[in-house]
């Protein structure tokens, strides 16, 4: 099994190491993750998403969709069926499932849509104004920045 070694990317990253593990973790599970339920994730727009996970045999009563440090845990547990029923065939898969989604930072969940033996989770990320590209002026006259900072200086001193 290969191993990813993230130390080239703490050399030249600060405040990365969040990612740099949740990728060796990626590479260190196990080949055969569960597969169970099928889903999609799609990108809807520039910062918006939808997770579509098939859930047939599931009531949204049976369904809970919560976040839980940064992580989407999507869990299913079937209500017992009243009376024994005798199968000569059970295709269907109706079994207890979790399925967790690791969120970026500034991800929100903005709503959850049970219809059709599907079930959608819409997700936002929204970047706060500190986090948004800025552009800075850059002047080509007067040394009033220079002051002030060797005024700052010679407070500090």
């Amino acid at each position: 099994m290969r191993r990813f070694d993230p130390t080239p990317l703490y050399r030249a990253t600060i405040g990365f190491d969040r990612m740099a593990d949740m990728l060796d973790r990626a590479l260190a599970a196990d080949l055969q993750a569960p597969s169970y339920p099928p889903y999609n994730i799609e990108k809807t727009d520039e910062n918006a998403y939808r997770i579509s996970i098939a859930v047939a045999g599931f009531s949204a009563e049976d369904l809970v969709v919560e976040v839980k440090e940064n992580a989407l845990v999507v869990s299913g547990r079937s209500a017992d069926e009243q009376g024994e029923r005798e199968y000569l065939h059970r295709g269907i898969a109706n079994r207890a499932f979790e399925r967790r989604f690791q969120l970026a930072d500034h991800v929100r969940i903005s709503g959850a849509l049970h219809r059709d033996g599907m079930l959608h989770i819409e997700l936002v990320r929204e970047l706060p104004e500190a986090l948004k590209p800025r552009q800075i002026e850059i002047r080509t006259t007067g040394d009033r920045l220079l002051q002030s900072n060797s005024d700052q200086a010679q407070v500090a001193a």
